[in-house]
């Protein structure tokens, strides 16, 4: 009976008998007699053991030269041992050596700083590090798009060229668009889940989306995906329930499928394990208050920087809501506040342990004329719009919406200190390759 080519993921299953796993060698070490080969095929990691005389004498020796990536095919028994981290062993019979580097791997086992790491990114994603993040990563998309479906949300793509703005000029990547004059790269979906809405009820949008900003902070990407969920006839308050109901059932399938994951990464789980509803809530006002008797400078209807942020979520052990924002700091598109025409009907989330916001959301705003005024007030090309408005125009309605930056989700979660490793291909200001 031929043997069976078997992922590593798959080899518990696959107790005492002989397979086959092809995969790259990602380090090694050798005692006398015996290799020890450290395997990994995108599936998983699990050590195959060669011992001299259970195999061909050349595929011994030639097991001596391999660099560290060398591209193998080895056929084994699969052994049970519980302390290996896959749970179980390879006893090689045979090694097929597929490709051999004839050079060193440049990522070595010393430590290394980031931007040297950042220009082998290509490689570096192979280290288990980056693939328990990327796992994680997964774990969150498919909860997010599995939790929407299931609550009967409709995936409705928007453009990532487009001729309006969305979140303010000063952040936008501009083209030359034929001979229709500037078009943008798309800061949000929004404007189009907001048409969607009008159309299907409950929507949202998932994407890659571009801010020109020139920050360096932690926190800040050139490209970064976001899921915008937008819903038909939802008020301010319908809308923080989804965002933390949302928010809960991504924690708790990342704590539920990735726990080999987060040991990896050393993330404390205990804290993840509190993200449960209701998060905590604070106005704007409020957090001002707060932010001076911890020390911030913030002076009142500024919007919060990082620091603040970080500041703030330091005093809660799980999601703060910061609510109803002055108006002049946030988009036109936001809902005025019934009672105070200074504020909007908005909120941040942010995430406890100094990680701040990983969402915004708000009512947005359905008076025509009001809308109106904020765009002109904002300086934007109102022609830019007449599709928008088109949608107060004809049966305008209450509705609600946030936009969820997934890396800061994946940040957050994996516990990271910089961003950057929660995407594959991270763009800030300073980097376009690889």
């Amino acid at each position: 009976m031929p043997v069976s080519c078997v992922q590593i993921q798959a080899l518990p299953q696959h107790i005492d008998e002989e397979v086959v796993v092809r995969g790259w060698m990602y380090n090694k070490r050798s005692s006398g007699k015996i290799h020890f080969l450290q395997l990994r095929d995108g599936s998983g990691f699990v050590q195959a053991v060669m011992v001299k005389n259970e195999v061909a004498e050349e595929e011994f020796e030639n097991a001596k030269n391999l660099w560290f990536e060398a591209c193998l095919e080895v056929t084994g028994k699969v052994r049970a041992d519980q302390r290996a981290p896959s749970g179980v062993e390879l006893s090689v019979t045979a090694l097929k050596v597929l490709h051999n580097p004839t050079e060193e791997y440049p990522i070595g086992k010393k430590e290394h700083g980031i931007d040297f790491l950042l220009d082998l990114r290509h490689l570096w994603l192979r280290s288990q590090r980056q693939h328990a993040i990327m796992k994680i990563r997964e774990q969150v998309i498919w909860t997010t798009r599995e939790y929407l479906r299931n609550n009967g949300f409709l995936l409705v793509d928007s453009p990532i060229i487009t001729g309006s703005i969305g979140e303010g000029a000063s952040g936008l990547f501009d083209l030359d668009y034929f001979d229709m004059g500037k078009a943008y790269l798309a800061q949000t979906g929004q404007l189009y889940a907001e048409a969607a809405a009008a159309a299907y009820g409950k929507v949202y949008t998932f994407g890659p989306t571009f801010r020109a900003e020139k920050s360096k902070t932690r926190r800040h990407l050139t490209e970064f995906w976001m899921v915008e969920p937008e819903v038909a006839f939802y008020d301010h308050e319908d809308n923080m329930h989804l965002q933390e109901n949302l928010v809960s059932a991504i924690v708790e399938q990342v704590l539920l499928h990735c726990g080999k994951e987060l040991a990896l990464l050393e993330r404390n789980v205990e804290p993840l394990k509190k993200v449960v509803p209701p998060f905590y809530r604070i106005t704007y006002d409020d957090a001002v208050k707060k932010l001076h008797s911890l020390g911030s400078d913030i002076r009142y209807g500024e919007d919060f920087g990082n620091d603040d942020e970080t500041i703030l979520t330091q005093q809660y052990d799980k999601p703060v809501f910061v609510e109803c924002y002055p108006k002049k700091v946030k988009a036109f598109y936001m809902k005025e506040h019934p009672t105070n025409p200074d504020l909007v009907l908005c909120d941040d989330l942010l995430a406890p342990e100094g990680y701040g916001e990983i969402i915004g959301g708000s009512q947005r705003e359905d008076d025509m004329e009001r809308l109106v005024a904020r765009i002109r007030e904002q300086g934007l090309p109102e022609e830019s719009y007449t599709w928008y408005l088109d949608l107060r125009r004809y049966g305008t309605f209450i509705h609600s919406g946030f936009g969820m930056g997934i890396e800061r989700v994946v940040a957050w979660i994996c516990g990271l200190q910089h961003i950057r490793e929660a995407i594959p291909w991270p763009r800030t200001i300073y980097r376009l390759n690889p």
